[in-house]
């Protein structure tokens, strides 16, 4: 089984990249399912009805989200119709879910989708609500658990890989659109702390820079928006899982204006 798994899409840049490789990354590395994060795919700020539709008509096949997953009201109905989820740690009673089953080539693949807590909106315990997922999952006899956490620190994510690893396939970290060089497999369990955005690369985390250099030169509000004309990248890291245990991993980066990608191997601990 290979997946690959997607990091935060920002706007149309992103989405563009989307269109243009992943049908093709998905025929060259045989992958089974792609999981990506779109909660910044609509102009950067959640994710409409119309891009969600588009994604999954790229080739993704589980969308995930985050602290903007609430921003484009009309999508809210489609959270129980498509394969899109929100985090799990919201309270009881908010619509959609934050764990989702993929059935491919007879196996049950679950991924759950969770935030943290530093710095992001008031959610319940992502440790103790990932946790109760996870056992309720192995009681299914569920093998192969895909986690995005969404969380700003990275402390938090590799705590939850601390406490997590041998009990899941991969630990993905989302949300700061910066990837990481921490790539691993650890008794079995992929992690990485950010994937990293797709999206425009030469800005500021996918934005155009003119606004965060007003917030930091004066500390006035500004609003982030998307670069017209960029040099834009998508990233992706891809997992050969089997029997719940990911054998190999690496991340992908793919260049609109590169013909090579660039790889990095998972190293084992």
């Amino acid at each position: 089984m290979k997946i690959g798994f997607i990091g935060d899409i920002v706007g149309k840049p992103g989405r563009m990249m989307l269109e243009s490789h992943l049908k093709k990354l998905k025929m060259q590395y045989a992958l089974d399912i792609v999981i990506a994060n779109g909660e910044n795919a609509s102009h950067g700020f959640g994710l409409n009805t119309e891009n969600a539709k588009e994604l999954l008509k790229c080739g993704v096949d589980m969308l995930t989200g985050g602290n903007h997953s609430w921003d484009k009201k009309e999508i809210i109905p489609l959270l129980d119709t498509l394969p899109i989820l929100r985090p799990l740690n919201y309270p009881e009673g908010v619509p959609g879910r934050g764990l989702g089953i993929l059935h491919v080539k007879g196996t049950d693949i679950a991924v759950i989708n969770v935030m943290g807590h530093f710095s992001m909106p008031m959610v319940d315990n992502p440790f103790i609500a990932v946790q109760k997922a996870v056992k309720g999952l192995q009681e299914q006899g569920i093998s192969t658990i895909v986690i995005d956490f969404h969380a700003e620190a990275t402390s938090e994510k590799r705590a939850l890989h601390m406490m997590l690893k041998g009990q899941v396939s991969a630990i993905f970290g989302t949300h700061t659109h910066v990837g990481t060089d921490d790539l691993l497999i650890e008794n079995g369990t992929c992690y990485v702390s950010d994937v990293g955005l797709s999206g425009c690369r030469d800005n500021v985390i996918g934005m155009a820079k003119e606004a965060p250099l007003k917030r930091f030169l004066t500390g006035l509000p500004a609003s982030l928006d998307i670069p017209k004309k960029c040099r834009k990248i998508l990233q992706m890291v891809i997992c050969e899982i089997e029997d719940g245990h990911c054998l190999e991993a690496q991340k992908i980066r793919v260049f609109d204006d590169k013909d090579e990608v660039l790889t990095q191997q998972a190293l084992r601990e």
